[in-house]
């Protein structure tokens, strides 16, 4: 009988997260063996071509605030190459009284300079992003093709090995290290060290270490509209990317004069379809609407020309989870990234990178990781007494109460 291969440090899951975590260990120097239940890298939320990211500027979750700011500007730096910055506006809420001044103030306590963030009055916001609305101007805010993104971080190098068509059915203590099976119970590999980044798979992968992850599914769809070049709409379509309830990124010219036009995403939490709904398209025309302020648009003029439909990973309190599994040495996470894949996964590289390696938390420090932040976003968080007392129950006892946000469903 042939013995399983080990490895030192082994990666599961070759989305955007995995991908950017064993790019950042090989530009450490070290061996990395990344392994997926697909035929090719980024098979599912990460085939996303078209996630944006900018970092969040709304009040309250000041935690979320810094680490969004930290995160966007690893991200910004990270995919330099294929980064395609156009800018993001965010309008001001309808029931809320927008005062530049104040909201300008108020941007300065977030370390957001003018390069960052601007307040902008409704007429300036015409001038500057051809939207007739007061808000905030990302000028820096930008758009990321996943796909590519992942495939880039995973291009060959001699010191990665990619298993393909590979299902990892649960891990198993051995030794100083974990070994890895498949759903027939036989063995893998052996790593040293697992980092987990399967998204909501990620909750069956601990749970077969006896550890309960508070992980749930929520669906999301984004339709792609065609808009024809003397319509209405046309003269509404905007030049940048706009995000509040929903997003959209900017209109694109085709060479037959018609306007492509990516509007999103639907919110159905607990929903694992893949399929194309209908109805998430008639919701997705609602939103067009509110991002533009077009309250009289005529959705019937939007005519559907694809879509693509994603199943986001979330934690019950709606930050990522990223960190050491303490209960289990050897064991990492990266899972939960919710919409905002491209900031985390950029922020988990360096966090579980350092972890991995076990540098010195000055360098964490350096990177902008706070304690209190690290805190953040450990899986530790969920978990008090029980579990660190009798590890095999794995009993999950949230100190932070997790509870999914009401969201309007497209169902």
């Amino acid at each position: 009988m042939i013995s399983p291969q080990h490895h030192d440090i082994v990666v599961i899951g070759a989305g955007i997260a995995g991908a950017t975590i064993a790019n950042e260990l090989l530009a450490r120097g070290q061996t990395v063996c990344i392994i997926d239940a697909a035929p090719h890298p980024a098979s599912a939320c990460s085939s996303h071509a078209y996630a944006i990211a900018h970092p969040h500027v709304g009040r309250g979750a000041p935690r979320l605030l810094r680490l969004t700011r930290i995160a966007f500007l690893m991200a910004e730096a990270r995919w330099g190459k294929t980064w395609n910055q156009h800018g993001i506006f965010q309008p001001t809420k309808k029931d809320k009284v927008f005062k530049v001044e104040e909201v300008t103030e108020y941007l300065k306590t977030l370390e957001l300079g003018v390069d960052m963030a601007q307040a902008l009055n409704a007429n300036e916001a015409k001038q500057v992003c051809g939207i007739q609305q007061s808000g905030i101007w990302l000028p820096r805010g930008a758009s990321l093709n996943l796909s590519a993104a992942t495939n880039d971080a995973l291009k060959p190098h001699p010191q990665l090995t990619c298993c393909w068509n590979t299902s990892v059915s649960r891990l198993e203590q051995i030794g100083a290290g974990w070994q890895l099976l498949n759903h027939q119970d036989e063995p893998i590999m052996i790593a040293g060290k697992v980092i987990i980044a399967a998204a909501l798979e990620s909750k069956n992968l601990a749970a077969s270490m006896g550890v309960r992850l508070p992980l749930r599914p929520v669906r999301g769809q984004l339709s792609i509209f065609s808009v024809l070049a003397h319509d209405a709409w046309a003269e509404k379509l905007p030049r940048t990317a706009i995000s509040g309830d929903g997003y959209c990124l900017p209109a694109r010219r085709l060479s037959g004069g018609a306007y492509e036009w990516i509007v999103g995403s639907s919110f159905d939490e607990g929903e694992t379809d893949l399929q194309d709904w209908a109805s998430s398209d008639g919701f997705n025309r609602e939103q067009a609407k509110g991002l533009l302020n077009y309250v009289e648009g005529d959705t019937s003029h939007l005519h559907k020309a694809g879509s693509f439909v994603g199943v986001r990973c979330v934690a019950g309190d709606r930050l990522p989870i990223i960190g050491a599994l303490t209960q289990r040495p050897g064991i990492f996470l990266a899972t939960a990234l919710g919409s905002r894949g491209v900031l985390w996964s950029a922020l988990a590289a360096k966090l579980i990178t350092a972890q991995v390696l076990e540098d010195d938390f000055a360098l964490l420090a350096r990177l902008g990781f706070a304690a209190d932040l690290v805190a953040a976003l450990a899986p530790a968080r969920f978990f008090a007494g029980t579990l660190a007392a009798a590890p095999a129950l794995g009993a999950l006892a949230s100190n932070s109460k997790p509870i999914l946000p009401s969201a309007p469903r497209a169902r």
